[in-house]
Formats: structure tokens, sequence, C-alpha cells
């Protein structure tokens, strides 16, 4: 009884009503999207690379050659010998290595330059490797293999004909259109930036730069036949990615190449560099999390505004309820309940809320950084947010329902006009 007046008291006055029940729904959409946009982008992050022991790049911070050379954000600084590739990699310590290089780009998509070792050994989430959709891995100094999110941005097929651009982003200024490459696979998704990458091989990279000095096209145009016939031995590379044969190697391995006398190296360690990522990005979203947290207690203070503003207002349906034998506890109870609803019908929005703003990041953030967004049911962690806000509305609700039960009180031991 009580609950099918509050929530007919609700629906008389539902335009203040459904302004509260947003500002609640669009609070809590604001918590629960950035933990899971936050749990999402963390588990794809991690499920980039799998046993990798070390990256190794160009004598830099650890974090830019982490990002550039798995995450494809960012640019590398320098490029590092093929003879210090092959050096390291023959290693008896060194059980196989990748070498991958970046640089160009096709319609805003990075282009990595690497070796059949490539579909051989890298793998991501729990040891997964890459496979094919279409198609087959390029055997042919101008194949092409593209990642599921190219073909189907740009609704690209096998066999279809692409041109690769010298550098990526606005910095892509010059066009290879004088060597164009050949679609001859499609990767099946994999939710990490792979999906956003055209892979071609390390030959082909230098077939593409031949006669090119410090970023700028020769003058000369090499005929393709003739390409093919030239020394295609890779000069230089961005990275190579490692794995030991042992993990016991890793450290004295790390720091035998950060002190390589022959080029100046840098060894990272993956995971210990994604914690140190995962450190700043903490900072970002703690300062998230508190403006959201800040956002719900100003919901939940409007909730309680709203009731207390309309208490006047309500003293004659107070006085109606008094009048048929309800008492100040009645009263008090059906204020409580009213918050209540107001606060578990803007709790539940919420969910919905955040819902459609993650299908609407999703792709954004899926262009923009190669990650992918999972839609999952609420985990523990969201339960005990809603739980949380719930308890605070409800709490919260007290003091108008106090209001009301005191009121109700005085009215009743004035005399009626």
């Amino acid at each position: 009884m009580l609950f099918k007046l509050a929530w007919l008291s609700i629906l008389n006055r539902r335009g203040t009503a459904f302004l509260t029940i947003f500002s609640i729904a669009v609070s809590v959409a604001l918590l629960l999207g950035i933990e899971q946009l936050r749990e999402s982008m963390r588990n794809s992050f991690l499920q980039t690379v799998s046993g990798i022991d070390l990256v190794v790049g160009a004598r830099g911070d650890a974090i830019p050659i982490l990002l550039y050379s798995v995450f494809r954000l960012g640019e590398a600084t320098n490029n590092l010998r093929w003879q210090s590739y092959l050096e390291w990699t023959g290693d008896e310590r060194v059980e196989w290595a990748i070498p991958i290089s970046l640089g160009d780009s096709h319609k805003g998509y990075r282009v990595l330059g690497t070796t059949t070792d490539y579909w051989k050994h890298y793998k991501y989430g729990h040891n997964r490797k890459i496979e094919l959709e279409a198609g087959k891995f390029f055997d042919g100094l101008y194949d092409a293999v593209i990642g599921s999110v190219v073909a189907e941005k740009l609704g690209y097929q096998l066999n279809q004909q692409i041109v690769i651009a010298h550098g990526a982003g606005s910095a892509a200024l010059f066009k290879h259109d004088d060597q164009p490459f050949r679609v001859v696979g499609i990767l099946k998704p994999t939710g990490t930036p792979v999906d956003q990458t055209i892979h071609v091989s390390l030959e082909a990279i230098e077939a593409i730069h031949i006669g090119w000095e410090d970023g700028f096209p020769s003058t000369e145009t090499d005929n393709p036949e003739t390409i093919k016939l030239s020394d295609l031995q890779p000069k230089s590379i961005t990275a190579f990615l490692v794995r030991l044969t042992s993990k016991m190697h890793t450290f004295r391995l790390q720091g035998e190449i950060n002190a390589y006398e022959k080029e100046p190296l840098s060894a990272i360690l993956p995971g210990v560099t994604m914690q140190k990522l995962w450190q700043i990005m903490g900072i970002f979203e703690k300062t998230l999390m508190a403006v959201s947290a800040i956002v719900i207690l100003s919901s939940l203070t409007s909730l309680i505004s709203l009731l207390l503003a309309t208490m006047n207002e309500r003293r004659r349906e107070m006085a109606i309820l008094r009048s048929v034998g309800a008492g100040p506890l009645t009263v008090f109870y059906l204020l409580w309940i009213e918050a209540t609803i107001l606060c578990f019908v803007g709790v539940c929005l919420g969910f919905v809320f955040q819902y459609i703003g993650l299908i609407a990041v999703s792709s954004i953030v899926q262009d923009q950084l190669g990650l992918q967004i999972l839609l999952e049911w609420p985990g523990t962690k969201e339960f005990l947010f809603v739980l949380l806000i719930m308890t605070c509305g409800m709490l919260m609700s007290f003091f108008p329902a106090w209001r009301a039960y005191m009121n109700s009180l005085h009215d009743g031991l004035l005399p009626k006009a």
C-alpha cells in the first residue's frame, strides 16, 4: 500500500522526479563506465603479448619502447642495426626473436615489416597464436596480410591492391605508389593492435625505400622487377621481441644488452614496464573515479533537495493522510520509500546508460588505440558500487523523511483552520 502511494506520488511530480532519476542515472553510468573501461583496457593491454621475455629497441625510456613496438602507439626515436639483431639472436640463451620494422602506414593503419617467425611465435591472450580468416601468410615480396579491423573498416578483400605511405598520420606525405602491395591474407580478430596492422615482409620494407634519403624519395624510379633482384637484406629495424630458453637468463641478458658497446640499446621487461604504465594511468583513473564519486554525491543531494523542496507543497497531502488515520511513522516510511524508488530507478537506468556509452566509445578506442572494449555483465565490484550508492541514497533519504515525520506531528497538534 505504501509502495503504491509512493509510486503515485512520484508520478504526480513526474517532471522533477524524471530530472532527479536522470541525474542519478548519469552519475551511476559515469562511475560504472569508467570502472568497466579501465578493466577492459587493462585486460586488453595484458592480452596483447604473451610469452615475450624482452623487448629490445634503440636506447630510450621503457614505456615508449613498449608502446611503439607492441601497441603501435607513438614513434621510435631511432632504429637499431640489423647486425645487432643478428648478434643477439645468435646468443645461445635466445630461443627465438621476432624483428619488427615500423614507420609506414596505409590510410591511418600502421604497416609492420617482419619475418615469417612472427606467424610462428607471436602469441596474444592466453598463449593464442595468430590465425588466418582467409588467404595465406605472406611469401612474396609485395604480399600483405591485413588485420580484421583493417579489412572490415576499409572493406578490403583478398587480392585487393593497396599503396603504402611513408610515415604515419599527418607525417605520411609521400606514397610508395610505384610499388603497390596485394592482400594475400586476412587475420582473425584478436582484440589487440594486430587487428589494425598491415603486415608485410622486412624485404618489402627495404624494397619500397630503395633510393630514399632522409625520408625523401629518390627522383629515379626503380623497376619492381629490378628491385626483386636487388639485395634486400635489412639494414635496420625498429625493435625485436625476444623469447629466452630460460627465465633465469632474463636479467643477465637484459643487463648485457643495455651495456652493449657497439650500439646504444635498451632491453625492457614487458610485464614490469606494463606495471609502470598502469601506475601512471592509476593517477588518471583515481582522478576520474573521484570526479564520479562527487557527481554521485551531487545527484543524491539533488534527490534530498527535491524531497525537501516539495515538503511545504505536500502539507495538504500529509494532512489528508493523517485525517484518514495515517500516523507520523507512515508518513516517514512513505517519504523514505519514495526516495528509495527514485534512487533504485536511477541506478537501473544508469546501467542502461553505461552500456550505451561503452558501445559508443568502444569503436573510438579500437580505432585510436587498437584495444577492444568487451561488454560484459556487471561483476562483483560493480554490484558493490551500486549497493554503496543505494545505501547512501537510502540513508540520506532519512533526513527528508524525518522532516516529514516532524511536520506531520506539528500539523497534527495545530488547531484546524
